[in-house]
């Protein structure tokens, strides 16, 4: 391979590095505000709105099914099928933060109202489900860059650490809403 081409194939990665970073960054920023409140809601909005997180933590279900038949998919050699779950999953999850953003955008959050050891176990998940979702952005974007330019041996040391935590943050996200969805102060 040229020397040009390998130079701009490490040109083109890094820019996808940025970009990656980018979207990631600002998506975090605009949960943070939605979760402060910083931008304020219209005071009228549709009631399917109220709808959302259960629709979120189906989507977070399916993901996570997804997740699991594409690793077998993957170990079984079915790369197209790997490649159509994960291209799958990784639309449902845009679906979930477009549904999560609209929902904070109108609704205020949810305190959970267990107590005790419940309450530690829940702000466990909880915490750990924020984080790792504000890490993993980044992560699955670029194991997508390598996957889908062909570059595999890339692609398989970043899905090493994005895919457990990817599905971590789908099976939290369901446990979640689980545990907090009967402390909801508006009609499901």
């Amino acid at each position: 391979m040229p020397k040009i081409r390998i130079k701009t194939m490490i040109k083109n990665d890094k820019l996808f590095y940025r970009l990656a970073l980018a979207v990631s960054a600002v998506v975090f920023l605009l949960v943070i505000a939605l979760n402060k409140r910083l931008i304020e809601p219209p005071s009228e909005f549709p009631n399917i709105i109220y709808k959302f997180p259960m629709f979120n933590a189906i989507i977070n279900g399916t993901c996570s099914i997804l997740l699991l038949l594409s690793l077998r998919a993957i170990k079984q050699k079915k790369i197209a099928v790997h490649k159509t779950l994960n291209i799958t999953t990784f639309l449902l999850s845009a679906v979930f933060l477009m549904l999560y953003v609209v929902y904070h955008f109108f609704v205020t959050h949810t305190t959970f109202g267990g107590e005790g050891v419940l309450k530690t176990i829940y702000l466990v998940i909880l915490g750990l489900h924020i984080v790792l979702a504000a890490l993993v952005l980044p992560l699955i974007l670029i194991a997508f860059y390598f996957g889908l330019n062909n570059k595999i041996d890339k692609h398989k040391r970043i899905v090493r650490f994005a895919y457990p935590i990817w599905l971590f943050v789908t099976i939290s996200g369901v446990i979640v809403y689980l545990m907090i969805s009967p402390y909801y102060q508006y009609p499901l």
